[in-house]
């Protein structure tokens, strides 16, 4: 069984061919989330150093914290407004007729990010990178230090609804048959042991879990065969024409799932932005731990 919507995957064999077309664009996506105190919440740092210093050849860093979040609110990697994502993308180098692949460092996660807001703001020619720089420099490819080339471009945002979910769509789907609410974090942050970095731990109530880390293969980063994937979301819940709603700490795991789902064919689904960054900080909102 394969992939619904394979063109939004993209295999480094493909890249690898395909590096010097004029047409192409390749961001690289990566944070990093460090927690150096354990009762601390999770910092996130920019992984700009490392991509200076080698990345995919040709390649721009997206700079998610800075150039591709609300600025206006404290909650991080919130979806920013339409304006500021249409400076930032037309600065990368993405605009129309240009086709754009994403990666990043850690299990394709941020790549996912990046995918799914340029997909809220209406632009459908992207992909992530299978693998993303795991797999591609476990595979022995080139990779360089030079900075991109990328000309200008003009990026229009056409924002599309129901892409992105808040807290009171949220709160109206507990319970609701007709909508899945999906929980990306691990099994232990789903069931509320430990420590929580979002503050109160728990999960939303009427959830389900799939893990984002464990959809790719650990050695490669590589997404898991279509058919397991399939029956992760199928165990729960989360198939046919249900409503899906992902969360997580942030909305990065939460669009890897989502991200996942557009691939399998799920056509209505939506990551809530604020996650358990926002759910969590407001004690009036119901959390289930066990």
């Amino acid at each position: 069984m394969s992939f619904v919507n394979p063109q939004y995957l993209v295999e480094s064999d493909w890249l690898a061919a395909h590096l010097d077309d004029p047409d192409l664009r390749v961001l690289e996506c990566t944070v990093y989330l460090r927690r150096p105190d354990p009762a601390a919440g999770l910092r996130a740092e920019s992984a700009r150093d490392d991509w200076a210093a080698s990345h995919i050849p040709g390649s721009a860093y997206a700079d998610l914290s800075r150039d591709l979040s609300d600025r206006s609110t404290e909650l991080r990697f919130m979806l920013p407004p339409a304006e500021q994502f249409a400076e930032a993308m037309s600065r990368y180098g993405v605009g129309e007729g240009t086709r754009v692949v994403l990666y990043d460092r850690g299990m394709n996660m941020w790549a996912a990010r990046i995918w799914w807001m340029l997909r809220a703001f209406g632009f459908d020619n992207a992909a992530v990178l299978n693998g993303g720089w795991k797999k591609w420099t476990g595979e022995g490819r080139p990779v360089s230090s030079e900075p991109p080339a990328y000309p200008a471009a003009q990026f229009i945002a056409r924002p599309r609804a129901g892409l992105m979910a808040d807290r009171a769509e949220v709160l109206a789907a507990i319970g609701d048959g007709a909508t899945c609410i999906v929980n990306a974090l691990s099994a232990e942050q789903h069931r509320g042991e430990g420590q929580s970095p979002y503050g109160r731990p728990g999960r939303i109530p009427s959830s389900t879990n799939v893990p984002a880390g464990g959809l790719v293969n650990p050695e490669t980063h590589a997404y898991l065969p279509s058919e397991t994937l399939r029956a992760h979301f199928a165990d729960a819940g989360a198939a046919g024409d249900r409503r899906v709603i992902t969360y997580c700490g942030g909305g990065i795991a939460a669009s890897s799932d989502a991200f996942i789902l557009t691939l399998l064919g799920s056509e209505n689904v939506a990551v809530y932005d604020g996650s358990l960054s926002e759910w969590a900080a407001d004690p009036a909102l119901p959390l289930e731990v066990g």
